[in-house]
C-alpha cells in the first residue's frame, strides 16, 4: 500500500502512471492526509507562480525521507501548455524521489505514451534543431541519452524509407483484419477467433469483407485517393484458405485505385501452421512484397505453454518453403519475457534466427494486456525478473547491431515488462512501411474488415478521428452494410466536409 497526499492539483492519474514504472500492481490510497499505517508515503505539492511553477516531492516510510524539488518557467501562457508544465514537473518531482528510494533507473524518464518516436518528428517537423530538440527531451521528460540515441536512430532511418514522411497525408494506407486464428495465444487481445470453434462465420465474415472493400475502393476510386502501403492482419490472414484469400486480392485489385503504385503489399502469415503452399502462391501471383513468420521463440516448451501448437521445426520448414518461392522479404518476431524464459532461452532463439536471417525482426517486451488469459492467470505463467528482462533486451539489442540490422520503428505498451519497448529491427531496405505509417500517425490508416481501426486524418489537419469496426464476427456480419455507409459518410465529412455543407 503506498499512500499519496495530493497538494494543489489534481494529477492523481498521471502519478499512478509514474508509480506503475517502479511498481507491479501497486495499491494506491489518495488522502488528503496519511494515516499512521506502516508502508511508503509520499506527498507531492504544486505551487503556482506568475512565471512558473514548483513541484515539492516527499517521500517517507518507516527510515527514510526524502525530498525534491523541480522548478519549471512557464513555455507559453496557454492553459493547456500551462497544465503540461505543471504535469510535467510533479512527475519529475516523483520520478526523482521514486528512482532515488528503489535504485531503479527509468531510461525513458517520465514518458509513458505508446510512440515516442512521434516527439522527435514534431520538432523535426517544426524546424527544431536536433541538439535544441535533445536538449528538450532531457530537459522536460529526463529521457536518458541511450533512449534519445535510439529514437534518434529511428527517426533518421525513418526518414531515409518515406523521404516525404512530413508531407505523405495525401496518401492513405489501408489495414484489412481478419479475425482467425489457430488458436488464441494466452498474451493475446487481439480480435483473434479460434477459426475452427467459429466456422460458421467464416463465410459470412468474408462476404462482409468484400462488401466493404468494394465499397471502401469505390470512394478511393472516385476521389482520386493514392495507397501508400496495405497491410493484412488479424488475427492470422493466413489462417482462411488459399482459395477464399484469391478471392479477397481479386476484389481489391478490381476496386482500390492506382494499385502499380502502392508502396508495400504485406500479409502477416505469423502462425507457420497455417501456411500452405498453395497460400504461399496466392500470395506470390498477388505480388506480396513482405510476409511474417513468428516463432515467437524457438523452444518448443514455451510454444506450449503460451498455445501456439505449431512447432520450432514448422517454423523453419516454413520459412524455407517462402523463400524457395521467392516470397524472401520475411519478418519474424521474438517477445522477450515469455513464461519461463530467460537468458538462456533468448540466446538460444537468437542463434536459431541467426542460422536463417530473416530480412526483418521485431524484438517484442512481453506486456500483461488486462484481457488476455495470462494477466488473469498470473499465478500460472512465471516471468523473469525486471532485471533478467533489461539483460536480455541489451542481448537482442546487441545481437541486431552484430548482425546488420537497424532500429526502424518503436513502440511501447501499458505493463509491458521492464518498461521497455518492442523495436523493430531491418536489413538495408527491408524496413515495413506500413509499420512506420501505423505508429507515427501522419496519414489516413482505413481498417477494414473484423476488430480494425480506422485513423482517420484529413490532408493538411494533423487530427486523428478513431473510427473502430466490431470486434467479434456476428456483430460485423450483422452491421457491415450500415458500418460501410457510416463510415463512407464520416470519410466524406473529414475529408471534404460534405456533411456540414449539405446541413448548411
Amino acid at each position: 500500500m503506498i499512500q499519496i497526499t495530493c497538494v494543489g492539483h489534481a494529477f492523481e492519474r498521471e502519478l499512478s502512471l509514474i508509480l506503475a514504472l517502479f511498481y507491479e500492481d501497486p495499491q494506491l490510497s489518495f488522502t488528503a492526509k496519511w494515516t499512521e499505517e506502516a508502508g511508503l508515503k509520499l506527498r507531492l505539492t504544486l505551487d503556482e507562480g506568475k512565471e512558473g511553477v514548483l513541484a515539492t516531492g516527499e517521500l517517507v516510510d518507516d527510515v527514510r525521507n526524502i525530498r525534491h524539488q523541480v522548478k519549471r518557467d512557464y513555455i507559453s501562457r496557454d492553459e493547456k501548455a500551462m497544465r503540461k508544465t505543471a504535469k510535467q514537473a510533479l512527475c519529475y518531482a516523483l520520478l526523482l524521489l521514486l528512482e532515488e528510494y528503489t535504485g531503479m533507473e527509468q531510461g525513458w524518464g517520465i514518458l509513458t505514451g505508446i510512440r515516442p518516436t512521434k516527439l522527435l518528428h514534431q520538432m523535426n517537423a517544426a524546424g527544431v534543431g536536433k541538439e535544441e530538440a535533445h536538449r528538450r527531451l532531457e530537459r522536460d521528460v529526463i529521457l536518458r541519452p541511450y533512449k534519445l540515441k535510439l529514437l534518434q536512430d529511428i527517426v533518421d532511418r525513418q526518414l531515409q524509407v518515406v523521404p516525404d514522411l512530413y508531407s505523405i497525408d495525401r496518401e492513405l494506407s489501408v489495414y484489412i483484419g481478419i479475425p482467425f486464428c489457430p488458436t488464441k495465444c494466452a498474451y493475446c487481445t487481439f480480435p483473434a477467433y479460434a477459426i475452427r470453434s467459429h466456422t460458421a462465420s467464416v463465410n459470412p465474415f468474408l462476404e462482409g469483407l468484400h462488401y466493404e472493400l468494394e465499397h471502401i475502393g469505390k470512394w478511393l476510386a472516385e476521389n482520386d485517393q493514392r495507397i501508400t502501403s496495405i497491410y493484412f492482419g488479424g488475427g492470422t490472414p493466413t489462417s482462411i484458405t488459399a482459395e477464399d484469400m484469391d478471392q479477397l486480392f481479386s476484389t481489391m485489385h478490381n476496386f482500390f485505385p492506382h494499385m502499380d503504385s502502392v508502396r508495400e503489399l504485406t500479409v502477416e502469415a505469423g502462425r507457420p501452421d497455417t501456411i500452405t503452399k498453395e497460400k504461399l502462391e496466392v500470395m506470390k501471383r498477388w505480388e506480396v512484397d513482405r510476409i511474417s513468420i513468428n516463432p515467437q521463440s524457438f523452444t518448443q516448451e514455451t510454444l506450449h505453454a503460451i498455445g501456439r501448437h505449431h512447432t520450432v521445426e514448422e517454423t523453419i520448414e516454413k520459412y524455407h518453403l517462402a523463400m524457395e518461392m521467392g516470397l524472401s522479404n520475411i519478418n519474424m518476431d521474438l517477445i522477450i519475457g515469455l513464461p519461463n524464459e530467460g537468458v538462456a532461452e533468448l540466446e538460444h532463439s537468437l542463434r536459431e534466427v541467426e542460422k536463417l536471417m530473416p530480412a526483418s525482426l521485431t524484438v517484442h517486451t512481453l506486456s500483461f494486456k488486462r484481457a488476455s488469459e495470462m494477466t488473469q492467470n498470473k499465478e500460472r505463467y512465471k516471468v523473469a525478473s525486471r532485471e533478467e528482462i533489461g539483460r536480455m533486451m541489451d542481448m537482442a539489442s546487441a545481437w541486431t547491431r552484430e548482425n546488420g540490422y537497424d532500429p526502424y520503428y518503436l513502440y511501447r505498451q501499458k505493463n509491458i515488462l521492464g518498461n521497455l519497448e518492442n523495436v523493430g529491427y531491418s536489413k538495408p531496405g527491408k524496413e515495413s512501411i506500413y509499420n512506420i505509417m501505423i505508429m507515427e500517425e501522419v496519414q489516413t490508416i482505413l481498417g477494414l474488415g473484423c476488430g480494425a481501426v480506422s485513423k482517420l486524418m484529413a490532408p493538411g489537419s494533423g487530427k486523428l478521428t478513431r473510427w473502430p469496426n466490431p470486434k467479434d464476427p456476428k456483430t460485423y456480419n450483422d452491421t457491415y452494410r450500415v458500418l460501410v455507409e457510416n463510415k463512407l459518410r464520416d470519410l466524406d465529412d473529414i475529408y471534404f466536409g460534405k456533411t456540414a455543407a449539405a446541413q448548411q
